[in-house]
């Protein structure tokens, strides 16, 4: 039986042991008067024990990667279903190890699930380089991640307390939500066919849309995106995208991450027919 006193905060970690430090100073000062645990998943890298000093319980999780070492895919979806089985919380709260929580973050989730079914997504905003959480102890200083962050541009950020449903479920990230144990499990969790980067956050929101689950933006549950190098498109991720893809078009006869495909394809590294079932590494 589920703990209905308890939030799980789940986080998966391969490397980023400084990211993890400032998710752990966001965790220690959460304004939730309840019992909260942070299930650590490590997919394979450095040991990142060092890094969790101070803020809730840890629950450590080893997960390992097919393929051994930084050269297999990384296992998102199943790490995040072993940290969801590694607790009996009732309240699971999935945090991406880049993401600083807003002191509010965790209540504003609890207070959304009290009431709200479904997918409960909280807005982040992206840090640049040598914005972040910092060293130190103490609460994390909002007001200068809040003046340095940008905000997402295609996806909402309602004001504190509102609570804004939407059927735009393409739109769902994994980086920061919350759900209801009894509604992941009855969803059977992420779908463990993806493996590496893209399309498993976008899987578990089409199965919450048929499943008659709603999605709804939590304003308030807040958090800080940690900058790191990235690639737009993400050719070095290439491989596992179009892998993915495959498998969430004959899941769901559509494919994802069409922004990606398409720049994949105009760059002349993959065959993809947008309207058909085509996509191949060139």
């Amino acid at each position: 039986m589920a703990d209905a006193t308890a939030i799980a905060v789940v986080t998966t970690v391969h490397g980023r042991l400084g990211h993890l430090a400032g998710v752990r100073r966001g965790l220690a000062y959460q304004d939730v008067g309840t019992d909260v645990r942070h299930v650590v998943v490590r997919m394979g890298g450095p040991d990142p024990w060092r890094a969790l000093e101070g803020g809730p319980e840890v629950v450590p999780v080893d997960v390992p990667v097919p393929g051994g070492g930084d050269t297999g895919r990384l296992p998102l979806a199943a790490a995040r279903n072993a940290g969801a089985a590694a607790t009996d919380a009732d309240l699971l709260v999935f945090l991406d190890v880049d993401c600083v929580p807003a002191a509010r973050l965790l209540r504003r989730y609890a207070v959304a699930a009290a009431t709200t079914p479904g997918l409960l997504a909280g807005p982040v905003a992206y840090l640049p380089p040598g914005a972040g959480a910092g060293a130190g102890r103490g609460p994390v200083d909002e007001a200068a991640l809040a003046a340095a962050a940008g905000p997402h541009a295609a996806r909402p950020a309602p004001p504190d307390g509102e609570l804004l449903p939407d059927d735009r479920y393409e739109l769902f990230w994994s980086l920061s939500f919350a759900v209801r144990r009894s509604e992941f499990d009855a969803l059977g969790g992420f779908c463990e066919e993806y493996a590496g980067y893209g399309a498993e956050d976008t899987d578990l929101a089409f199965a919450a849309r048929a499943a008659g689950l709603p999605l709804t933006w939590v304003g308030g549950a807040h958090a800080w995106h940690q900058h790191h190098e990235t690639q737009d498109p993400p050719t070095g991720h290439l491989a596992d995208i179009v892998r993915n893809a495959r498998v969430f078009h004959r899941r769901w006869g559509t494919w994802p991450m069409v922004g990606w495909l398409a720049a994949f394809a105009d760059a002349g590294l993959v065959d993809w027919e947008p309207t058909g079932g085509l996509l191949a590494v060139r």
